[in-house]
């Protein structure tokens, strides 16, 4: 593998990582996962699971479906950032778009173009590799376009970490040059494909960094690799 150095646009990524790192550690200290994930070389491969009706659905939030892709429900919009200033409301809804997708209803390009327009326009803060990670490659895609797989996500729960509340707590200072708050969401995703209008569901959980300057309304900064409790 080619030094890093030699690469422009890797070097990029990996500033951006370091700067959205020290935002969040500011207020974070002990939030290991996000240290190990700014600096690591390449992505996480996409935990989505494939559209074979055989595979076992990875998990997350949403509605279930019923009935099949071709007589049940109706294809999902892409999901849009909510107007909101609080960081907790925002990590949720954040949560349910980055959960749910739907092969039948837009391209894989078309859905990470509409998670990057979640993320902040802080460039030194933004991650969208982060936010890309999650998403299905393009190859699986198509193999779950196929099968007209979609899924669904229900949001139960979304708190600011222990260690995040207690860095702040001890030095409410830290969040004031980035305001880049961690954010901690749980819920639940449901899958479902032609064949297997019942699909499945399971639990899912992650810790967000959401972005909330007092000027203007929250936006994602980037996910973790990790959950902060």
């Amino acid at each position: 593998m080619p030094d890093r150095s030699l690469n422009p646009g890797g070097a990029s990524r990996v500033r951006r990582r370091a700067l959205l790192g020290a935002a969040v550690l500011m207020a974070l200290v002990v939030l290991a996962g996000l240290a190990a994930y700014l600096t690591r070389e390449d992505k996480v491969t996409s935990d989505v699971p494939a559209a074979h009706p055989s595979s076992t659905p990875s998990s997350s939030p949403s509605v279930s479906a019923s009935g099949s892709p071709d007589s049940g429900p109706a294809p999902h919009a892409l999901a849009v950032p909510p107007s909101t200033h609080n960081p907790i409301v925002f990590g949720k809804a954040a949560a349910a778009a980055l959960w749910s997708y739907d092969t039948r209803a837009y391209s894989q390009a078309e859905l990470l173009t509409a998670l990057h327009g979640w993320l902040t326009t802080e460039r030194r803060y933004a991650d969208p590799g982060s936010v890309d990670a999650v998403v299905p490659s393009p190859v699986l895609w198509k193999e779950m376009a196929a099968n007209g797989q979609f899924a669904t996500a229900t949001v139960n729960e979304g708190h600011f970490p222990e260690a995040f509340s207690r860095a702040l707590q001890e030095d409410p200072g830290t969040i004031t040059q980035a305001y880049v708050y961690a954010v901690t969401v749980s819920g639940k995703q449901s899958i479902a494909w032609k064949g297997s209008p019942a699909g499945g569901a399971e639990s899912r959980a992650a810790t967000l960094a959401v972005q909330c300057r007092p000027s203007r309304p929250c936006a994602l900064a980037g996910v973790t690799p990790s959950v902060a409790p």
